[in-house]
């Protein structure tokens, strides 16, 4: 066993070849974003029959424990993803956790993966595995704060206070946390648990709960620490090939910090032959919370210029997206996250284009009822829902289970996590490809990676009318949702009926420099029929419009022709 940063090997693997797969832009990428534990098992077992959707399994207690997902489960069932339409997959943290962790955000050996899981020859084989199918493998790595490995003094409960720093008590373990210069008392905060998450500098300094946070105060300790991290994940990189990191909390840390280990870890990458090595981050805000931490910096210290995170993941997209979909929220707000995205571009380039987008996810930060997606919704609204996302700008993330229809809801975070196999069973899943929500994703995915329009395409929502005269964005809850991807002369219109039982019927406007009025929108998604494309003939105007008739929660995919 490793355990201090000393033992590891940074030159390149022997006779190692390692993988560089370039004839993909990070926007083209399709994720699917899985917590280890609750995958699959290393059973062999047979998909569950049902037509529609599952709810997935564990019950209050069980989603609390582990469920016995492993790395190997993964492996065997990687096809699953992979003919989901799936181009990259983003792994939850993989390396020994604190014992009662289940979700890996706990990590108190950060030299091995966790034995729950498998070894780190398994992790080997499946991002081997991946790569022979084309596929992208990123770790979900932590770098704000480690488990709880050690107690402040006689065990009691810190919590913030000005700043103030505290005595550590005592480690839980005594041959944990590794590499063992993480057993440096001066390597952690100490400043006791967080009480206001959006209060700063408290939510930098501050302990998430019990887990304990990493010193981020600019002292020698804290660059210290900087460099170990970036030394162990660069390890990983050169064990195992992965192609990607995703960063957990980087709200929580400062944007210099961030990007010296991005830079580290992007050069790192390139030394051993690895291109386009992506890196994105989970920050809970707005595009102003993300900026400091994207793109170029340039540190004083030393006058160079590091690189931050590629992109981040669009929470508010998210926050707005899904009463969207399901009818109970007017669109205007999800109209003024668009609008937000063009004028943060005009600073950050291509930054709308690159945002990993989501509808579900296993934290719902910021909510007291937790519940997926899925819960009050519609088997038509899901897949409306990923629809959108796999339509939209962005490269749109899955979270297991949405493909199946899992609907978890609870007071924290566990019910969103449910297995999508049974603990208590050992012969069967619910990793069912015949269900109608997998193979309806499934045919938006291949639509996405064979549309070039649906990738690199500009993006504009369309104004309808119902009389050919007045027309105007949607403004009110159960609408006509309508917008367009447009790329040189071509021209993909992707329509939703958000009402769960009214019919729509409306004009909806295309793009008049591209198309003309003797042409035609084929339907390339939802339908064979081709619509004329119509011209108000007594109005002096040079708008173009089609006439569409959506049934309640319709999703159609329109292409100029």
């Amino acid at each position: 066993m490793i355990k201090s940063i000393n033992d590891i090997d940074l030159s390149p693997k022997p006779n190692k070849e390692y993988w560089v797969n370039c004839h993909r832009e990070w926007r083209e990428e399709i994720i699917y974003f899985l917590m280890v534990d609750r995958f699959h098992d290393s059973n062999k077992r047979s998909s569950l029959d049902f037509d529609i959707r599952h709810s997935g399994f564990g019950n209050e207690d069980e989603l609390q424990k582990p469920f016995g997902g492993t790395i190997k489960g993964i492996i065997d069932n990687i096809v699953y993803i992979k003919d989901l339409g799936c181009t990259a997959l983003w792994l939850s943290p993989v390396f020994e956790n604190n014992p009662q962790s289940y979700h890996g955000y706990a990590i108190q050996n950060y030299l091995d993966v966790d034995k729950r899981w498998g070894t780190k020859k398994e992790l080997e084989r499946l991002v081997d595995k991946a790569h022979k199918l084309d596929i992208r493998v990123f770790l979900d790595v932590v770098l704000h704060h480690s488990g709880d490995n050690w107690s402040y003094p006689f065990d009691y409960e810190y919590y913030y206070s000005d700043g103030q720093r505290f005595p550590l008590g005592s480690w839980r373990e005594k041959d944990r946390p590794l590499p063992i210069e993480l057993r440096d008392p001066e390597l952690y905060n100490r400043k006791g648990q967080i009480r206001n998450f959006d209060k700063y500098p408290e939510t930098q300094e501050g302990d998430f709960l019990t887990l304990k946070t990493f010193r981020n105060d600019g002292s020698p300790e804290s660059e210290k620490l900087g460099e170990l991290l970036a030394a162990i994940h660069c390890y990983w990189i050169r064990e195992t090939d992965v192609d990607g990191f995703r960063l957990d909390a980087v709200k929580h840390m400062k944007g210099q910090d961030i990007s010296r280990f991005c830079s580290t870890i992007r050069e790192y990458a390139y030394s051993l032959g690895k291109r386009n090595f992506f890196l994105f981050g989970e920050i809970i805000g707005n595009d102003e919370t993300g900026n400091p931490y994207l793109g170029p910096k340039m540190l004083p210290e030393d006058q160079n210029v590091y690189y931050g995170l590629d992109s981040v993941l669009d929470h508010p997209l998210h926050s707005v997206l899904a009463g969207v979909i399901k009818g109970i929220s007017s669109p205007e707000r999800l109209l003024e996250r668009y609008s937000s995205l063009q004028w943060n571009a005009l600073s950050r380039g291509e930054y709308g284009d690159f945002l990993v987008t989501y509808i579900d996810d296993h934290d719902q930060v910021g909510t007291d009822f937790k519940h997926r997606f899925g819960y009050n919704a519609t088997p038509e609204q899901i897949v409306a829902g990923m629809g959108f996302l796999l339509c939209a700008l962005g490269a749109p993330c899955i979270y297991y289970g949405t493909e199946q229809g899992l609907d978890g809801n609870g007071m924290d975070d566990r019910y969103i996590r449910e297995g999508m196999f049974d603990p208590n069973d050992t012969e069967t899943n619910v990793l069912n490809r015949n269900s109608w929500i997998y193979r309806t994703i499934a045919d938006l995915a291949k639509l996405r990676q064979t549309e070039s329009i649906l990738k690199f395409g500009r993006m504009y929502f369309r104004e309808t009318s119902k009389n050919t005269v007045d027309f105007h964005y949607p403004n009110c809850e159960e609408c006509l949702l309508a917008f367009s991807r447009v790329l040189h002369n071509g021209e993909i219109l992707v329509v939703y009926n958000s009402s769960p039982k009214d019919v729509k019927e409306e004009y909806v406007l295309i793009d008049a420099t591209i198309n003309n009025e003797r042409g035609q929108m084929k339907c390339i998604y939802g339908g064979k029929t081709k619509i004329k494309v119509q011209k108000n003939a007594d109005r002096q105007d040079s708008r173009l419009y089609i006439k569409l008739k959506l049934k309640p929660m319709e999703f159609l995919i329109f292409k100029n022709s």
